[in-house]
């Protein structure tokens, strides 16, 4: 299949082939081949999204009509039998610890009995019960489409690269299928970290953002809510071990988050200059709100292209907000909460300035479905002005 069985590094290789003799007919040769090769790869991987949202929806119209069933059946005759009394008592040992398990937050991707009260049953997001499986795309997840524009500048685009990989995606005729988060790597320009990577903001491609990593983060104008936690993940890639960079306005929750504020202390696991690891004691303020499905009241989110787009359901649940357990970590909170009275914050574009008190870390190794924990990341960690 035409794009799709080229290596990776291949395109790397040939464009240093093309810049190292331009205008040879051998280099315009190559670079129309390989152009067309990214072409049809995202053809395909359109194509790919396309088919794995129809298998989504109609495997989600058939557990709707299952849990409208189920529903009427224990309307009818009551819970199953497992769930009565008697059963209880019988299973002890296993009624105790199902009772030790639901202790914690309720998960999205729970059974019927759960979770159907009154709506659907859910599979784990990210599938389908129909078993779609593709190497080239996940469902949830950014797609990651190619172009190919040598760059004579280095790993850099220029103002005129970025316009040329506009060019690009237009000649693909995939333009209009183009979606806000949407990631395009530039192929010509290797493999090392996300070098090439720029994402769609539904008018133009625009860099990542290198305020608080070496190897770019999520650009801050696409706030978090409105994707998928892992909407991202192993596409735009983080350095180390650090978990990713997110940007959120909490200020909708500002009541619940003051509210719910605790000083703790933690243990954490850090790493020393030298490379050991050492286990230690901190202070942390801590909080939590919940975001509700609609219509709960959930701030509607506005993203660069002025669409106007709900709170992503891979965020219903719990959020565990932490920030630093001292005077000033404590004031950083409470302006990222500040507004709180402002019951539509969430309709409202941020200043340019407050984009700084926006910012967090997802920490991936707390998180789990339905309970999400995020960092605040302060000025000191900037590693630009």
């Amino acid at each position: 299949m035409r794009g799709v069985s080229v290596p990776v590094h291949a395109y790397a290789q040939s464009a240093s082939s093309i810049l190292s003799s331009p205008s040879s007919e051998e280099g315009v040769r190559l670079i129309h081949e390989m152009k067309k090769e990214t072409r049809a790869f995202n053809r395909v991987v359109l194509r790919l999204r396309a088919q794995a949202e129809a298998d989504a929806e109609q495997s989600a119209a058939i557990r709707r009509k299952r849990s409208i069933g189920s529903q009427a059946q224990r309307q009818n005759h009551g819970p199953p039998l497992s769930w009565s009394a008697g059963a209880a008592q019988g299973q002890g040992s296993k009624h105790r610890s199902a009772s030790r398990q639901s202790s914690r937050a309720p998960s999205p991707t729970s059974s019927v009995w759960s979770q159907a009260q009154g709506s659907q049953a859910h599979l784990p997001l990210g599938t389908t019960s129909g078993g779609f499986r593709s190497p080239l795309f996940r469902l949830r997840r950014a797609p990651l489409l190619r172009v190919f524009v040598p760059s004579p500048e280095g790993d850099w685009l220029s103002d005129a690269g970025v316009l040329e990989c506009e060019t690009e995606l237009r000649k693909a005729g995939i333009l209009p299928l183009l979606r806000v988060g949407d990631v395009i790597w530039d192929t010509a320009l290797g493999d090392e970290g996300n070098v090439g990577r720029l994402v769609w903001d539904g008018r133009y491609l625009i860099d990542l953002d290198y305020t608080f990593s070496q190897i770019g983060d999520i650009p801050s104008s696409l706030p978090a809510l409105a994707f998928p936690p892992s909407y991202f993940h192993r596409v735009i890639r983080v350095a180390g071990d650090r978990n990713p960079i997110a940007h959120f306005d909490i200020r909708f929750w500002g009541e619940e988050i003051i509210a719910n504020l605790q000083l703790l202390q933690d243990r954490v696991r850090t790493e020393t200059p030298q490379g050991a690891y050492h286990t230690v004691v901190r202070w942390v303020h801590r909080s939590s709100f919940t975001i509700f499905p609609p219509p709960g009241g959930t701030p509607m989110i506005i993203l660069p292209n002025k669409e106007r787009r709900a709170v992503d359901p891979g965020w219903r649940g719990t959020v565990v907000v932490e920030a630093e357990g001292t005077n000033e970590g404590l004031a950083d909170l409470h302006a990222r909460c500040r507004g709180v009275f402002q019951r539509r914050a969430g309709d409202v574009a941020p200043p340019p300035g407050e984009r700084e008190r926006m910012v967090w870390r997802v920490l991936r190794e707390r998180s789990r479905p339905g309970e999400i924990w995020i960092r605040a990341v302060s000025f000191k960690e900037r590693l630009t002005p």
